[in-house]
């Protein structure tokens, strides 16, 4: 594993999975490898009443009910859609999802407006059609097609920026659970239709602020569940969010750097400000491009780690972490930059006054940070 640069989550707990699924006596939808019960284990952690022999990690942090319901969506016949905010953990619940159920994360369409029907259904190896014609063994599946002959989960990041004639494709998937493949010749026995074995299902996610960009169809949302992943606004989630994925960033590097809380106290309580002024912004042009979810902070907070670590005295600093949030988020000029001055004079300032700390210290990064970029 320490020969990837990102481990997917099924190689990344493989040894945690091998327990799971040594213990689990529980029922088992089809062929999972672990049951309903045992994957919300994985995913949330472990609790003193589960009455384990070892502690399980919680990887994602969200609602129990979230989760139990994508679960259970999983286990039926309806494909299970994530929808929410850049950076409310969509991708890495459907990850997590998919390498509990089938201990395999990986495989995923991307939907982008350069994804085509052939990226949800199959293509072909040209050199082998022209050498041996068209048959099964130079069709090249597609990872959902993949996911259908294993019984597997596949996953579709991005559904609603891929165009329509590409989501109408999954309909039939979905519905029908099978493929045809209408090059192929048939000889009465299904030889040119590819059935989806038991266990096959999709995860989809889906850009709540895309809406308009490529709309879902009535006939496509039917054959989906609906799960919608909040942005986390509870201090604490969010801090346990933020350190869980930070001190996963120092161990990938193998950095010794500590992060001090009244530094973490102080990201948090820039973004809740910041978020506050953007939804009581009377103009796009007064509100800063950025999200402002909690996965910004995470980048917010790595760049800050690793220029420390790297250029600094390692030891992280609030003059380089408000160096960090400055250019993370400023993206227009000179609207961000204006609005991020106003947020560091009209409330930063005043309460370095007020309350001291490392908030003197963080203007002052703040404004050295604007002053270049002005």
């Amino acid at each position: 594993m320490s020969e990837l640069l990102r481990a997917p989550a099924e190689i990344k707990y493989a040894e945690e999975l091998d327990w799971l699924e040594s213990i689990d006596d529980n029922p088992k939808p089809f062929s999972w490898r672990l049951s309903p019960k045992m994957v919300r284990l994985f995913v949330l952690g472990s609790e003193r009443a589960d009455g384990l022999d070892r502690e399980v990690a919680q990887k994602w942090f969200g609602d129990r009910s979230i989760v139990e319901r994508s679960i259970v969506t999983l286990a039926s016949d309806r494909g299970l859609l994530l929808i929410g905010d850049p950076g409310t953990g969509k991708s890495w619940l459907a990850e997590l999802l998919a390498a509990a159920i089938s201990r395999n994360s990986t495989l995923v369409v991307q939907g982008t407006a350069g994804t085509t029907e052939d990226h949800i259904k199959y293509s072909w190896n040209v050199s082998m059609v022209i050498a041996k014609g068209q048959s099964r063994e130079s069709m090249i599946p597609s990872p959902i097609m993949t996911a259908m002959e294993s019984g597997t989960i596949g996953r579709f990041e991005e559904l609603t920026r891929s165009t329509s004639d590409v989501q109408d494709a999954l309909i039939s998937i979905l519905s029908e659970k099978y493929v045809s493949v209408p090059e192929l010749e048939s000889d009465g026995g299904g030889d040119n239709i590819v059935f989806a074995k038991p266990g096959f299902s999709i995860i989809a996610t889906a850009n709540s602020r895309d809406r308009g960009v490529n709309d879902l169809s009535s006939a496509l949302k039917r054959r989906f569940n609906f799960v919608r992943i909040p942005v986390v606004t509870n201090k604490k989630s969010e801090a346990e969010i933020v350190r869980f994925r930070t001190e996963e960033l120092l161990r990938r590097h193998q950095i010794d750097l500590d992060v001090p809380p009244t530094l973490l106290d102080v990201l948090l309580q820039s973004f809740a400000d910041l978020r506050a002024s953007s939804a009581a912004a009377g103009s796009d042009d007064e509100k800063l491009e950025s999200a402002l979810s909690t996965a910004e902070q995470i980048g917010v907070l790595e760049d800050a780690v690793l220029h420390s670590n790297f250029f600094g005295e390692r030891a992280l600093t609030a003059r380089t972490l408000a160096a960090s949030l400055v250019g993370s988020l400023a993206r227009r000029e000179p609207e961000d930059l204006a609005i991020l001055n106003k947020y560091l004079h009209g409330v930063v300032e005043p309460r370095g006054k007020e309350e001291g700390g490392s908030w003197p210290e963080f203007l002052e990064g703040g404004r050295e940070a604007i002053a270049k970029l002005a």
